[in-house]
């Protein structure tokens, strides 16, 4: 696996796919500049061989040309991050970008225009990865957020650098932080996933039960679990058609000795509001017009001690309504379970879009080993899948 540090950049061009597809206000000003502060170690290496750096990246889901969605919007916000003047040039291929290319100095950066608006980008067109090869000496994919996808500058430009690709530090530690739940783990290995539907897990579910030792299931995919194994779950999310799945993953955890744990108390809810009433009741038997929307007391102790035995620890998933203040606490006391578990040595990854929103909120960045910066690719990566824009530099 071919990374930045195994190149010097002096005097190159790295030509690098960056994920700075960040939100923006009303005033298109940068509202999280998380993306941009996870990129930076990979240009300051290049910038401190003595070369410079042509980024590339989407924002949003232009429909052709659309300036709210152009990237000169977040160049201020860029150079205020890596503590140098970036320079921006209206498109991203063709005689306007390549000469902003050659005009570049050892030490500058250049970001291009959005890269989606050209349709070309998201078919994969051969023709515009070529164009877009031009642009560098060696091509660096740092941009995780997109692995997943077959487009022109995350899969397909990488063909034009044969000897000269590599990842870029994020996306590096990305595959490290996966590999070491999946592949290299120290035991016991421990998953948590919550969220709202098995649907949306089975394929994860399925491919780490061979790896795991314990799986936590936790948030609204719990009821349909309940309910299979013949519960009570009032009016809680629950999706029907997966009961039977949901017994025949029981069945196969049991098969591979792998200790499944649901939670056995919940925090019921006579309406899906903030301020409806509540009461603790027992995960089988929530009475009817009553719905789980958090972690019980129990729950939350029995998940804690589980995870305070594990030495590798994936999360995934919240384990209650986090969004509103009154069902979070099931989901705060999982991350600070997690940190402690970490601080004590395991190793804990964080991934998926509400896991990650939580952790970001709570204040759980800095106390677990890492929090992952893509979500779907995260996903499909758990799912056992190989993501083309990282097989693209490993070919």
């Amino acid at each position: 696996m071919k990374t930045i540090n195994d190149f010097n950049f002096e005097n190159k061009k790295a030509l690098i796919r960056v994920d700075f597809n960040v939100p923006l206000n009303e005033n298109f000003e940068v509202t999280d500049d998380t993306r941009i502060q996870a990129a930076k170690p990979t240009i300051i290496k290049v910038l401190e061989d003595g070369g410079s750096a042509v980024l590339m990246s989407h924002l949003g889901r232009p429909k052709g040309v659309q300036d709210e969605f152009s990237l000169r919007h977040i160049c201020e916000k860029v150079s205020e991050v890596l503590g140098v003047q970036v320079k921006y040039v209206a498109n991203c291929v063709g005689r306007e970008a390549e000469d902003a290319v050659a005009a570049l100095n050892p030490g500058e950066v250049l970001l291009l225009e959005n890269l989606r608006f050209h349709p070309n980008e998201t078919s994969g067109d051969k023709g515009f990865a070529e164009q877009l090869s031009k642009l560098g000496d060696i091509y660096v994919n740092d941009a995780f957020g997109t692995a997943h996808r077959a487009h022109a500058s995350t899969t397909i430009v990488a063909q034009f650098f044969p000897e000269h690709k590599c990842f870029g530090s994020l996306l590096s530690k990305e595959i490290e932080s996966i590999d070491k739940v999946l592949q290299s783990g120290e035991k016991p290995i421990t998953a948590v996933l919550g969220g709202s539907k098995v649907s949306s897990k089975i394929t994860i579910i399925e491919n780490i039960l061979d790896k795991v030792d314990h799986l936590i299931v936790g948030g609204g995919m719990t009821y349909t679990f309940i309910k299979a194994k013949g519960g009570q779950i009032g009016s809680s999310i629950c999706e029907d058609d997966k009961q039977e799945l949901a017994l025949e993953i029981l069945k196969k955890a049991a098969d591979k000795g792998v200790e499944i744990h649901l939670p056995v108390d919940v925090l019921g809810a006579d309406a899906f509001d903030n301020n409806a009433n509540t009461k603790v009741v027992p995960v089988d038997a929530i009475p009817e017009g009553w719905q789980g929307l958090d972690a019980g007391p129990e729950t939350i102790k029995n998940f804690h001690e589980v995870i305070l035995k594990s030495k590798t620890i994936l999360w995934n998933g919240p384990l209650g309504v986090f969004e509103m203040e009154n069902f979070a606490n099931g989901t705060i006391a999982l991350g600070n379970s997690i940190a402690e578990a970490t601080e004590n040595g395991a190793f804990s990854l964080v991934g998926g879009g509400d896991s990650v929103a939580a952790v970001k909120q709570f204040g759980f960045g800095n106390k677990v080993s890492y929090v992952s910066t893509g979500g779907g690719a995260m996903l499909e990566s758990l799912e056992g899948k190989t993501l083309p824009g990282i097989a693209a530099i490993k070919n």
